[in-house]
């Protein structure tokens, strides 16, 4: 079926329009700051053979990541009605932290689609509370790993049993199935408003529009060629780096990245599961396409990975993996725009960095990352102090905050000055200190404490970051049991400048 261009946008806006409101209900029902606060969690839209109909704007990360989760939990043979959960990022998932729900659509009796609601829970066990061990060297230290399961209270009692903060924990989860539940009430509704012969036929139709504009943008935005880059990660998680390396393939608007030559899976905790090399690369393509393009499956159509099983970017069982999807994933956004940097004008490197910090104490946890500095544009000076790239979170209000935990906010400002010099201005990082006001454990898991953000175009690099406890730098990773009194503070990066100091700017 071919929609006219009327059906085809009132359609794409009513999918969306499911997986927006599925976010929406989640973020009302959390508890956690971490999901109703900075809103770190994603829906989708899914039709009964497993394509992606609809994304909310929510997490990068979680972009190409989704599709794998239903295809983990449809080869198990759901039935209509139930809802899955998973986290095994060899599995359908991601890193562990973040909990995935499957809920199979109901319509007459068979399987109508799939509603998915993924989300960062502060706490899923492990050797650390927060769950993001900077030392983990496999995933039985990150927490409870969940293969594809069926979500019942037996269940739940399992996970629940595991973890340091249940109450929190069962509130979450249960968020969570609510979200996915409304979200099967409003795709049923769309079915019978437009009809389900017609929604099915029209899938293909979006699916296709999706991938042949996509490959239109592409194609008269990045010259045909090769283009290569590499970059590094600083620290694997046992104080090692890693080289990355990428081979960009373009032609005809499809592109195919080839990661041949990035270093092997390590046993630190740097390493990515398949799908989030998938995420971060269809990131990119994201970005360099119409802005007003629907989030579909379509998508992927227009692009290919190669990536070498066992490397870094395609880990295997059991190795560790919470770093990877936070921080590695940034820096494969990273190398991709650096290779296609040399095809097409693109704003400099940002502060490549989600700069995760986790605390715990008696009966509780905490987790956030921190925005920075973004690259500067060939148009536009960066952005200071936000979350984007693989992030796109917000922050926690400090009152928040105070008000949930023995902990003191003393400083929260811009870093001022941190960007790159340039025609246009790399934006600047953030400061952020942490006062404990009782015992603490304390983890920050980071990059760029070294390698400084990269400039364009002649502009300057961004400042590196900086994590200190009590005055005494860390480097990327820290592991400290705080006491009242002490506190840690993190300067986040700047982004890079472009063009020249002293050239005249555009516009």
């Amino acid at each position: 079926m071919t929609l006219d261009p009327i059906q085809r946008e009132v359609l794409s806006h009513a999918l969306a329009g499911v997986a927006e409101e599925m976010g929406a209900a989640l973020v009302a029902s959390a508890v956690s700051p971490n999901i109703r606060e900075r809103r770190d969690s994603s829906a989708a839209v899914f039709t009964a053979d497993g394509r992606m109909l609809a994304q909310a704007a929510h997490i990068p990360v979680h972009l190409g990541a989704m599709g794998d989760a239903v295809t983990a939990v449809r080869v198990r043979d759901p039935q209509p009605g139930e809802t899955w959960i998973l986290n095994d990022p060899y599995a359908g998932g991601t890193h562990l932290p973040d909990l995935t729900m499957v809920h199979v659509v109901q319509v007459d009796g068979v399987i109508g689609g799939y509603t998915v609601v993924r989300a960062h829970h502060a706490a899923v066990g492990g050797s650390r509370p927060g769950s993001m061990p900077p030392d983990s060297r496999t995933l039985d230290e990150e927490g409870i790993v969940i293969p594809p399961t069926r979500f019942d209270e037996a269940c739940e009692r399992a996970i629940l049993a595991a973890v340091r903060t249940p109450e929190e924990r069962r509130a979450d989860l249960r968020a969570q199935q609510a979200a996915c539940v409304l979200g099967a009430v409003r795709w049923r509704e769309l079915m019978t408003r437009v009809g389900k012969d017609t929604l099915a036929l029209a899938a293909d139709d979006l699916l296709e529009y999706v991938a042949r504009r996509a490959r239109i943008a592409l194609a008269a935005r990045v010259p045909d060629g090769v283009y290569t880059a590499e970059d590094w990660i600083e620290d694997d998680g046992q104080g090692e780096p890693v080289r990355l390396v990428v081979r960009v393939e373009v032609a005809n608007g499809h592109l195919t990245f080839d990661f041949t030559g990035t270093g092997a899976q390590t046993w630190g905790n740097a390493n990515c599961p398949i799908s989030v090399t998938r995420s971060a690369a269809l990131f990119v393509v994201r970005c360099l396409v119409d802005p007003d393009l629907p989030t579909n499956g379509g998508l992927e159509r227009v692009m290919r990975l190669v990536v070498p099983v066992e490397s870094l970017l395609h880990a295997t069982s059991p190795h560790a993996v919470v770093a990877g999807n936070v921080e590695t994933s940034q820096r494969v956004a990273d190398l991709l725009f650096r290779a296609l940097g040399h095809a097409c004008p693109l704003p400099a490197q940002g502060q490549g960095t989600m700069n995760n910090v986790t605390f715990g104490g008696d009966g509780w946890t905490y987790y956030e990352t921190l925005g920075g500095g973004q690259g500067a544009s060939p148009h536009a000076d960066g952005p200071s102090g936000v979350h984007v790239g693989m992030s796109n979170t917000r922050n926690t209000p400090i009152e928040v905050f105070e008000m949930a935990y023995p902990m003191r906010i003393r400083t929260y400002a811009l870093r001022t000055g941190n960007g790159g010099a340039g025609t246009y201005r790399g934006g600047d990082g953030v400061v952020r200190e942490y006062e404990a006001l009782a015992p603490v454990s304390a983890a920050v898991i980071a990059e760029r404490r070294r390698l400084r953000p990269s400039g364009s175009a002649g502009g300057e690099d961004g400042a590196v970051g900086v994590t200190a406890l009590n005055g005494q730098q860390a480097g990327a990773r820290l592991l400290a049991d705080m006491v009242a009194g002490d506190v840690l503070r993190i300067e986040t990066p700047g982004g890079g400048g472009w063009g020249e100091s002293g050239q005249a700017r555009k516009g």
